[in-house]
């Protein structure tokens, strides 16, 4: 078939090289305009761009995929499907219905769980312990189209989403491939997704990040977990902003108040609503992250002091 994948990310980059490497004809790459990035806040393209033109394909980055322009020039393209991987903008109806096969999405979710814009983050924010990844077929609807298929993948203790994401990435790779395989053959029909079950993932955002210590240590854990890397979990120390990594539970400490800091020689203990916390790394404003216990002896803690304040 005449592909032409649109996507955005990183994540999006090991389904492109997938569909590169498939039978399959990749006529050109959809992905957002470049945007500012790094110290100097210059424009820059994104991995998917980057990695388009790196294959010499023609990258289109429409501002929005209702201009006239773009739905044009995808009209000329004639692409019998468009692979879809974290594109990040909504398609009209004009461009969903160039294609005689649809644009096909790959979701990180077990449709109709989490349907939106964060699915991996909701799954480790709930406690699931399966996610998994659905190809399905674009309609107006937000990730409500008819399925394709579906892979399956555990959720480990420790996992943040970037951890897996990265594995989802990999998976949904070789499952959009076969979904794309089974629609040239004529082997594949999407079913339509089943009514029971459905959750929503909205965006996290960085007010969302933000660490309330008076919540159970276990759900202190799932919120630092689905926003690293991103947003980034935080709270606040001397009244600025402190970026906070994953952290381990410790049962056996139940006599710390909520947020307050309890340094060793090599661990930092943090109070929640339940029981005590070790800290990983932190990052303080301007710095790279460290360990805790290095910013703990940097800090000079006084006694009872403690986050969140």
């Amino acid at each position: 078939m005449r592909v032409i994948f649109a996507g955005t990310p990183d994540t999006a980059v090991p389904s492109l090289r997938a569909v590169l490497r498939s039978r399959h004809d990749v006529v050109a790459v959809l992905t957002r305009p470049d945007a500012p990035a790094g110290r100097g806040r210059r424009l820059t393209p994104s991995p998917v761009a980057m990695t388009g033109t790196e294959s010499g394909l023609e990258v289109l980055k429409p501002d929005r995929p209702r201009d006239p322009a773009f739905v044009a020039r995808l009209t000329e393209l004639a692409p019998d499907c468009v692979a879809v991987v974290a594109y990040g903008a909504l398609i009209p109806p004009a461009a969903l219905d160039v294609p005689k096969h649809g644009w096909v999405n790959l979701h990180f979710s077990v449709l109709p769980a989490w349907r939106g814009a964060a699915p991996v983050q909701h799954a480790i924010l709930a406690g699931d312990d399966v996610t998994g990844a659905s190809t399905f077929r674009i309609e107006e609807g937000l990730d409500t189209g008819p399925v394709y298929g579906v892979v399956t993948e555990p959720i480990h203790p420790t996992d943040t989403s970037g951890d897996l994401l990265g594995r989802l990435a990999w998976s949904g790779a070789q499952l959009l491939v076969a979904t794309l395989d089974g629609i040239d053959d004529g082997t594949l029909r999407p079913q339509p997704q089943s009514a029971q079950g459905v959750s929503w993932a909205p965006k996290l955002t960085v007010a969302d990040a933000q660490i309330d210590w008076t919540a159970p240590a276990l759900r202190v854990d799932r919120l630092v977990r689905a926003c690293t890397p991103l947003p980034g979990a935080w709270t606040t120390f001397r009244g600025q902003r402190l970026r906070v990594g994953p952290v381990r539970l410790d049962a056996d400490v139940t006599t710390l108040a909520p947020g307050e800091v309890q340094a060793g020689r090599h661990e930092v203990r943090v109070g929640t609503g339940s029981h005590a916390a070790l800290l990983g790394d932190l990052q303080p404003p301007g710095k790279q992250p460290m360990p805790a216990a290095d910013w703990a002896r940097g800090a000079r803690l006084a006694a009872a002091e403690r986050l969140g304040r």
